[in-house]
């Protein structure tokens, strides 16, 4: 049996967290591109458009992570479709993030009042024009706060991509615990790597919320 000291675990671990952080980024700025071009479509087109991007939120928020992650890695594969790991827990988490992000963004563009919009029309600008320069600046403020606050749930959400083969920290510690026979400690290594990543985003979050919203942080 192979002899594993806290220094050997801590630094595997750390390794495998490059791979959390770096799905996290993928699937977090991915997922806010898609979500970005889903709010404008929802905003700008007719009922039909609206009632289809809907869906595929009922749809993403309406079935576990862990289902999404199985059919993109295997649901894929029996299209002929042959993606690695890293590809589908990628290409998951992102339309994931896309669906909540999307409703995210839509509530604090419906909490702009209604008189903006009717002031934006009569200086005679267009949709477009109407997001960029007065709706979207309000909203965003509105945004800021729960967005950075989701990072939290994406990155806890990589946890899952262990699954389907996708060497990350759960996978790491998972690995690493079953060589060296030291769950407890491996696994305590792990939550406490998940802490020191998502606490500082949290406080964050917490800060920018009671920064832009006149409160004490």
């Amino acid at each position: 049996m192979i002899e594993f000291t806290l220094w050997d675990i801590v630094r595997n671990l750390l390794l495998a967290l490059r791979w959390t952080v770096a799905l996290s980024a993928i699937a977090f700025v991915g997922g806010g591109l898609v979500g970005g071009l889903l709010l404008t479509l929802r905003l700008g087109l007719g009922p039909r458009t609206r009632r289809v991007i809907g869906w595929y939120v009922q749809l993403f928020q309406g079935t576990p992570l862990l289902m999404q992650l199985f059919l993109a890695y295997f649901g894929l594969a029996l299209l002929g479709l042959e993606v690695s790991a890293w590809t589908a827990a990628a290409l998951a988490l992102t339309l994931y993030t896309s669906a909540y992000l999307v409703e995210i963004w839509r509530g604090c563009v419906e909490a702009v009042p209604k008189g903006q919009w009717e002031a934006a029309r009569s200086l005679a600008l267009s949709f477009g024009e109407q997001l960029r320069h007065v709706i979207l600046p309000q909203a965003w403020r509105l945004a800021i706060a729960p967005t950075v606050g989701f990072l939290v749930q994406v990155i806890k959400g990589t946890a899952l991509a262990s699954v389907i083969g996708f060497v990350e920290l759960t996978k790491a510690g998972s690995m690493i615990a079953n060589a060296s026979f030291k769950p407890f400690l491996v696994f305590g290594c792990v939550a406490l790597l998940y802490f020191a990543l998502c606490f500082p985003i949290s406080l964050f979050a917490q800060h920018l919320e009671g920064k832009l919203h006149g409160r004490p942080s």
